[in-house]
C-alpha cells in the first residue's frame, strides 16, 4: 500500500515544508518553493533483504584496480584514476567544457574498456558533430540518447559497461514521480537509483551536473553527499585555460587540481602549469611565490600596483587573493616597516587570476607591494615563501620541501624562506641560494636593496 502526499520543496536548497511560503525559511531565496507530490510507502510494506552483515576480517582486502581516464591531469584530480563502482559528480558553468572533457575521456577509455555514454540533453546527431570536431578515433564507444530513468537503467544493465556517463542528471526524470525534470525531488531520486545501480554492479558512474547562478552545484545538498567524488570545472570565457578542481574525494586528496587548455580540437593537458602563471621578467611590483594545490606545487606571479590616492578612503582591490588578507598584510607593513600605506591605493593580482588560498604567499604579496611603492625591482630570479604574522615575524610554511623542489626545477636561483631545519638546508645547499629570514624587515632589506 502507498499513498500520495503533497509537500513543498525549495528548488534552491532542497528544504521541505508542509505549506507554501513566498520566501524559503532556510536559504531566504524568494519564489523558489514548488509543490511536489511524493509517494509515501506504507509502514507495513514488506522489504526483502538478501544481504547479511559479516565480520570485518572477512572483507576481501585485495587492492582495487583503478583504470585511467585518458588524461593524466584528470587522473591526478581523481586520486590516481577511476575507481570501479565509484560515482563521480562533475559540475561547472554552462559552456565551460564539461561535455567536451567527458566525451574526450570516454573516447580514450573506450579503446581498452567498455563505455556507455548517455546523452539526455542532445540528440545522437548533435553528439556526433562534437565527436568529429574533437577528432576522436574510437569506434567502440556506445552512445544512448534517453531521458527516462527506467530505460537508462535497463540499458546500463544490458550493456554492463566499465564506465557509464550521464549527461546530465538535471535532464533525467523518473516517470513514477509527478515533479518536473531538474527539480530537487527528481535529481535526488534519480541520483539515488543510479548510485545503487553503480554499487551493486561495480560500474563506475560519471555524472554531469548543472550549477546555479552563484556557482554552486544545482539540486539538493544530499546529491554531493551521495556521490564519492565531487569535481568542479572552472574557467572563464576570456582565458583558454580550464581548472579541474576536486572538492570532495573518498579515494584521494581534496582540492587537487588539473590544468587544461581549450583549443579548437578540444581540451589539451598543460604539462608545465607553472609556466602559464609566471613571467621571468624582473620588474618592479612583481614577485614569484610557490603555493600548494593539493599535492602539487605551483609557481605563481603576484603583481602589485601602488599609487598615491585621490580619495578619502584608499582603494583596495584584489584578484586571486582574499581582500581581508591584503588588509592584514598592509597593516603589518605599516606597523613594522614604517611606511604609511594608508595614503596609497593598492591593487593586487595573481598571474592568470589564479586563486591562492595558501597563507605562505603573504611574503610575496608584501615584497611586491613595497617593490611597486619604491619602484625598485625585487631580487632577480627569486621566489618568496612565508606566512606573515601580525607581529611582523615570517612563519613557517607547510610542504616547504616540495616548494623548494619546484623552485629548483624551474631554474630559480634565489629563494627567501622562514628559518629551515639544518638538514633541509643542507639538502638544497648546492642547488639554490636559500636566504632564511625571521621577520618582514629582514626580507625587505635583502630583497629590495640596490
Amino acid at each position: 500500500m502507498s499513498s500520495k502526499l503533497s509537500t513543498f520543496i525549495c528548488q534552491n536548497c532542497g528544504s521541505e515544508t508542509s505549506q507554501y511560503f513566498g520566501r524559503c525559511l532556510n536559504c531566504n531565496s524568494w519564489n523558489s518553493i514548488v509543490e511536489e507530490i511524493k509517494t509515501r510507502r506504507s509502514k507495513y510494506q514488506e522489504i526483502k533483504n538478501n544481504k547479511k552483515s559479516i565480520p570485518f576480517n572477512e572483507i576481501s582486502s585485495k587492492k582495487i584496480s583503478r583504470f585511467t581516464s585518458g588524461f593524466r591531469e584528470f587522473d591526478r584530480v581523481l586520486g590516481g584514476g577511476i575507481v570501479p563502482g565509484s560515482v563521480v559528480l562533475l559540475g561547472g558553468e554552462p559552456g565551460i567544457g564539461k561535455s567536451t572533457i567527458v566525451l574526450q575521456s570516454a573516447g580514450k577509455i573506450s579503446l581498452n574498456e567498455k563505455v556507455l555514454y548517455i546523452t539526455a540533453e542532445e540528440s545522437l546527431e548533435q553528439v556526433k558533430i562534437r565527436w568529429e570536431r574533437l577528432n576522436q578515433n574510437s569506434i567502440d564507444l556506445q552512445i544512448f540518447a534517453e531521458t527516462n530513468l527506467s530505460l537508462i537503467i535497463e540499458e546500463i544493465k544490458r550493456v554492463n559497461p566499465r564506465l557509464a556517463i550521464i549527461d546530465s542528471i538535471q535532464a533525467i526524470h523518473n516517470h513514477e514521480m509527478q515533479s518536473s525534470p531538474g527539480s530537487v525531488s527528481q535529481v535526488r531520486e534519480c541520483s539515488s537509483e543510479l548510485q545503487n545501480l553503480a554499487k551493486d554492479n561495480n560500474i563506475a558512474l560519471l555524472i554531469i551536473g548543472h550549477v546555479t547562478k552563484d556557482g554552486a552545484l544545482a539540486g539538493p545538498k544530499t546529491l554531493e553527499h551521495l556521490v564519492d567524488t565531487v569535481i568542479n570545472f572552472e574557467g572563464d570565457n576570456i582565458s583558454s585555460h580550464r581548472l579541474l578542481r576536486s572538492i570532495k574525494n573518498r579515494f584521494g586528496s581534496t582540492f587537487e587540481i588539473g590544468i587544461f587548455e581549450m583549443l579548437e580540437e578540444g581540451l589539451q593537458e598543460i604539462k608545465n602549469p607553472s609556466s602559464i602563471f609566471t613571467n621571468k621578467e624582473n620588474i618592479s611590483g612583481v614577485t614569484t611565490t610557490i603555493t600548494n594545490e593539493g599535492t602539487r606545487p605551483l609557481a605563481v606571479d603576484i603583481q602589485a600596483l601602488v599609487n598615491k590616492t585621490f580619495y578619502s578612503n584608499p582603494r583596495r582591490t584584489t584578484t586571486g587573493i582574499s581582500i581581508n588578507r591584503l588588509h592584514q598584510i598592509l597593516a603589518v607593513l605599516e606597523k613594522h616597516v614604517g611606511i604609511k600605506l594608508s595614503e596609497f591605493d593598492c591593487y593586487i593580482a595573481t598571474g592568470g587570476g589564479f586563486e591562492i588560498n595558501d597563507p605562505s604567499s603573504d611574503l610575496g604579496v608584501a615584497i611586491s607591494i613595497l617593490s611597486s611603492l619604491k619602484n625598485i625591482p625585487p631580487l632577480a630570479s627569486s621566489s618568496f615563501i612565508g606566512e606573515l604574522g601580525l607581529s611582523g615575524q615570517v612563519r613557517k610554511s607547510n610542504n616547504l620541501r616540495t616548494k623548494i623542489d619546484e623552485a629548483v626545477r624551474l631554474g630559480i636561483k634565489n629563494i627567501v624562506v622562514p628559518k629551515l631545519e639544518e638538514e633541509l638546508n643542507k639538502n638544497f645547499q648546492n642547488l639554490i641560494n636559500i636566504k632564511e629570514i625571521s621577520n618582514i624587515k629582514e626580507a625587505v632589506d635583502y630583497s629590495l636593496s640596490k
